[in-house]
């Protein structure tokens, strides 16, 4: 008798196994599809041959995104898209993800409209992003601001220790790798990167103080980093009106002589234009591919809510 239920425990185990495999294997073999389909370049074509107003969602963190700055200089080409609208759900992301994407806006916004449409938050390079519109719409309740460039460590030496662990690190000279969580983060350490956040930060501040029609000095008082509400960014002239689509959709009729009666055609990136990466993103977005997890350099983000 104990034979027979060590057999069927053993049985049970092993189906329990087959079907853990067989379930890896059907998504590596559809991870293997998107990323060939990936790699080939491969994404179909949405955007019809007629005039329309395309519409480009912004959401989670923000980095550097080649995908997206040539989808915005393929807008900037189409003589069919007629007018733009960035819709931001964003944290923020890094500074040079936020720079880049400020600046593509921009570069459209100079011979196209450009409206940026904040919904629930669009703060830090979410916000340095609306900049490169013409007009930014808000909700009363959305969140916004957060002017500012963070840097993020820790220092885990007492930790090691007393798990008797010695870090060591062989370097060209003190600066290198600071600050460095195996490493104590010396005052010389402390004033050389306060030099660099200031300069992001001095950066930020320059676009918010030309784009809001502000001196840096009048903007300060707005750029220590808090966030607003939308109602309080319209009072302090961070932002331009109160709406959502609809508003800036008429907007674009009124001001820019763009027909509210254009169809909206949705644009997205590279790869994303593909179910089947849709599909794998979504299930092993935050396993295989890890871009989401890697925030490279300094960061112009509001930690409270990170999308991810």
């Amino acid at each position: 008798m104990a034979a027979d239920i060590d057999r069927i425990i053993d049985r049970r185990r092993l189906k329990r196994s087959l079907n853990v495999w067989r379930v890896i294997g059907i998504f590596a073999a559809a991870a293997s599809i998107a990323l060939i389909v990936k790699g080939s370049g491969i994404a179909p074509d949405l955007v019809p041959e007629k005039p329309h107003i395309a519409v480009l969602d912004i959401t989670d963190v923000i980095l550097d995104d080649p995908d997206r700055n040539d989808l915005l200089r393929d807008i900037l080409d189409d003589d069919d898209a007629r007018a733009l609208i960035v819709r931001i759900n964003s944290p923020g992301g890094t500074f040079v993800g936020g720079e880049n994407l400020y600046e593509g806006l921009r570069s459209v916004s100079a011979i196209k409209p450009v409206v940026a449409v904040i919904g629930n938050m669009g703060t830090s390079a979410a916000y340095m992003a609306a900049l490169g519109s013409r007009h930014i719409f808000v909700r009363e309740g959305s969140l916004t601001g957060s002017i500012g460039v963070i840097l993020q460590s820790a220092n885990i030496m007492k930790l090691l220790d007393k798990i008797g662990i010695e870090p060591v690190t062989v370097k060209s000279a003190a600066m290198k790798a600071q600050p460095n969580p195996v490493e104590e983060f010396t005052p010389e350490s402390r004033l050389m990167i306060a030099g660099v956040i200031d300069d992001m930060y001095d950066i930020f501040l320059g676009i918010v103080a030309e784009r809001r029609g502000m001196t840096k000095d009048a903007m300060r008082v707005h750029a220590d980093g808090r966030v607003f509400t939308g109602r309080q960014a319209l009072v302090a002239g961070l932002v331009d009106s109160i709406g959502g689509m609809t508003e800036a959709r008429e907007w674009l009729d009124t001001e820019a002589e763009i027909s509210k009666e254009l169809p909206i055609i949705n644009v997205t990136p590279g790869i994303e234009e593909s179910p089947i990466f849709d599909l794998i993103s979504g299930s092993l977005g935050k396993t295989l591919f890890s871009e989401r997890l890697n925030l490279d350099g300094v960061l112009a983000l509001w930690h409270p809510q990170l999308n991810m």
